[in-house]
């Protein structure tokens, strides 16, 4: 259980602000509160954590314990370098009403985002990648029914501040769990 838990509270604070959230925001504030939109970002969202689980999985087998937690901190420093460097777009142009484009758009977004290198780093570091993933389907769909629900939260300042601080956390516990585990620490 403690990797479900870890897992879920990084993937609140990885997910914070990223651009799955910014796009699901951007759409309920310009069409509306649709449920279809919920519906396909939590799908979207499960499944794409889900994956990551699965890659979690394949490498746990082919690691050997010594390297694993090196693995996982390589994941995690490479969620929070996505969380310092990339932010979201401010809302969508010309949203669609497509649901299958939205579909697409958002595991594109989540199939290389903070939240999911998490889950993936996580999974391996903690030899559980199945609660790992389960914790970061819960999380993102926690994150995109925050962002279906209350739009205008992610328009304020303090979402990008937040989303900064989450990525240098997270990128300060890639570098401690690296150095203690090559014994440089």
């Amino acid at each position: 259980m403690p990797a479900f838990y870890l897992t879920l509270l990084a993937v609140l604070l990885a997910g914070l602000g990223a651009r799955d959230q910014a796009t699901v925001a951007g759409l309920a504030a310009r069409q509306g509160q649709r449920p279809a939109v919920l519906i396909v970002a939590v799908l979207s969202a499960a499944l794409t954590a889900l994956a990551a689980a699965w890659a979690a999985h394949v490498m746990l087998s082919l690691l050997p314990p010594p390297a694993r937690a090196i693995f996982a901190a390589i994941a995690l420093g490479l969620a929070g370098a996505e969380s310092l460097v990339l932010s979201a777009p401010r809302r969508p142009r010309e949203p669609t009403n497509s649901l299958g484009a939205l579909a697409l758009v958002l595991v594109a977004h989540q199939a290389i985002d903070a939240a999911r290198f998490v889950v993936f780093g996580l999974g391996i570091g903690l030899g559980a990648p199945w609660p790992a993933g389960a914790a970061g389907a819960l999380g993102g769909g926690v994150l995109v029914t925050l962002a279906w629900a209350r739009p205008d939260l992610l328009a304020l300042p303090a979402a990008r501040w937040i989303r900064k601080a989450s990525g240098l956390l997270l990128m300060l516990a890639a570098l401690m769990l690296f150095l203690t585990k090559t014994g440089l620490v």
